[in-house]
């Protein structure tokens, strides 16, 4: 999940890919050996080369765990992306060091993502953040709700999958925007966190604010 953030004029380093897995149509988790410290929430610049500009991913791993995992999906004509898919066991990849400030806490929240915006989720979920939660997922397609069996383990009724262009079982048909449309009685003093595209992240906003929800409360993170 490629976010906006302006990534840290630092230098890059060298990491040795692990795994590079496709888990859905030209989508993939990528996983290389965790020698650094990070939040749950975080991104990281990424690059085939120490020259290159960095795009920057959130991280979709515990922040316990011995690898980082992050989740990308290809984006046809991308300036990264499908030289990342081409990337096998053993080869380099080049990285910054974890930050930002879109980061989890133990407070109940609604979790809001739309396809790969649920990876710094993820990265929370596995932190030990996801008791108090509800988390809500948008899809396009019933392939498209990444680790799900995962979530619906650990969240049961607290996990809403919203898929818009098909039906399945204990599936909400609709756009993750028209469940919040349709949301009775969100709570006024939680916090909600959104990530997503910037169509998805500005939509469900302005949703949350008419239904009373105050800007203070809303916590945004765009990807492109």
């Amino acid at each position: 999940m490629s976010t906006v953030e302006t990534k840290p004029l630092i230098k890059l380093k060298a990491v040795t890919i692990i795994s590079n897995t496709e888990i859905s149509y030209n989508v993939f988790v990528l996983s290389f050996k965790r020698d650094f410290v990070f939040r749950a929430g975080q991104v990281l610049g990424l690059a085939m080369n120490p020259s290159d500009d960095a795009r920057l991913y959130s991280i979709a791993s515990g922040e316990n765990d011995e690898n980082v995992n992050i989740l990308y999906n290809i984006k046809p004509g991308g300036k990264l992306t499908p030289n990342l898919a081409i990337l096998k066991s053993g080869d380099t990849l080049w990285i910054s060091v974890p930050f930002g400030t879109y980061e989890g806490s133990s407070e109940p929240a609604y979790w809001i993502a739309a396809g790969t915006g649920i990876a710094p989720f993820i990265s929370m979920c596995r932190s030990g953040m996801g008791g108090n939660k509800i988390l809500l997922h948008g899809g396009r397609t019933l392939d498209s709700f990444y680790f799900s069996d995962e979530l619906s383990r650990d969240f049961g009724s607290r996990y809403a999958r919203c898929c818009s262009q098909q039906e399945g079982e204990g599936v909400y048909h609709g756009r993750v925007t028209q469940y919040l449309e349709d949301a009775e009685d969100l709570p006024m003093d939680q916090k909600y966190y959104l990530c997503g595209s910037a169509e998805m992240v500005v939509e469900c906003r302005e949703i949350l604010i008419s239904k009373g929800i105050p800007f203070s409360k809303i916590v945004a993170e765009i990807y492109f």
